[in-house]
This record gives structure tokens, sequence and C-alpha cells, in this order.
């Protein structure tokens, strides 16, 4: 079942410790990839120094962060990689969260042609690295800025709960990843992690 609105309206923190063990999924000309989310950052606004929306900044980029609840915001870093983020808390609060991992679990042959090239045959160090990153999952998943300001309710890109029931975990929580510009931000606890997940950005 998708994730509905409500789940969106919820401020930052709550929902990226919530979305552990949900299922992303991009359906595009007629092929589905998806993952399981094992790793989120919770990104508060605009009194977070790590957050693109800091001090109330409104830019033609981070404008969604500004709309309803329950759509994606991606952009790009270092000119060439693609994040993806759920957009959540009411209208008006830009808050988001970044998926910065996945389990990959569907459509893991395409992923991996997209990612590395070939579509099968991938090593156990291939397999742990084909989504264990924002920019990677977002290449595995076929994800662009073109996919920025979707409805997450859509058909093309949403978060589901698990078709299988995922296995019970750890939550570790700890300090979100490269916003050294961040000052005393960058020692929130607020990058959330499924504990020893293979899939993990860092351990």
């Amino acid at each position: 079942m998708k994730l509905d609105r409500d789940f969106y309206n919820r401020d930052a923190v709550t929902v990226a410790r919530e979305l552990l063990g949900k299922r992303v999924v991009h359906q595009e000309d007629g092929i589905c990839r998806a993952g399981i989310i094992v790793e989120t950052e919770a990104y508060m606004g605009v009194e977070d120094k790590g957050a693109h929306s800091y001090g109330g900044r409104r830019t033609p980029r981070n404008e969604v962060m500004y709309g309803p609840p329950g759509y994606s915001y991606v952009y790009i870093i270092y000119g060439m990689y693609n994040c993806l983020n759920a957009v959540v808390n009411e209208a008006g609060t830009p808050q988001g969260v970044l998926i910065r991992a996945l389990e990959p679990t569907e459509g893991i042959d395409v992923m991996a042609e997209a990612r590395f090239g070939k579509a099968s045959l991938l090593t156990p160090r291939e397999m742990r690295n084909l989504t264990n990153g924002p920019g990677k999952l977002c290449g595995a998943l076929g994800l662009t800025r073109a996919h920025n300001g979707l409805d997450l309710l859509g058909d093309e890109l949403f978060i589901t709960d698990p078709l299988v029931p995922f296995a019970s975990f750890e939550v570790n929580a700890g300090p979100r990843i490269n916003i050294d510009y961040a000052e005393e931000a960058v020692h929130y606890p607020w990058r959330f992690t499924i504990q020893d997940n293979p899939y993990l950005s860092r351990k």
C-alpha cells in the first residue's frame, strides 16, 4: 500500500526514522525498479543550517520544498549526482528527507545495467555498491532532475510498505554526512540507519 499524504505531513525527523523499511518504487516505460529504504537523513528547514531552505532560502531549485508534503525533491550534487528526497511537513514549512541508501529488491538486472553496464554476474562488492548511496540509488533507479516535483502518491515514483514484511531491525541515529558547512548542525543525530544492513552508504 502506498504511503498516504498524512504520513508525509509530519516533521522530517519523525518521517526519516519511519521511512526505514519502506519500499521505494520507480515505474517507467513498463519497467519496475524498487528497493527497501535502509538509510535516511532528516533536514528540518529554515532553522537547520544543513538544509537547502535554511534561513528561508527559496530558489527555483528548492521551490518544491515549500509546497505540500508527499512530493519528490531531486537535486544534483557535485554537478553530476542526483539525490532523491521526500518533501515533508505542511506547505510553507520546507522540510525534507534524503533517501541515502536502499536494499535492492526488484528490477535488479535493470539497475545493474544502469550502474555497471551489465545485467548479471555481479560480484558481491558490485551488489553491495548498487544502491548504497544517494547518487548510486538514483542512478540505479533511473532518477534525474526530470523526476523532481513528482507526487509520491502517483503511479511513477512512490513509496509503499514492503511487499513482504521486512525483518525486525534496530535503528541507529547519528550525525549526517557531507554537510561540513553546517556548523553546529553537523552534529545533529538526524541520520537514521538499519543497523548492520550491508547496503548502508557508511557503517
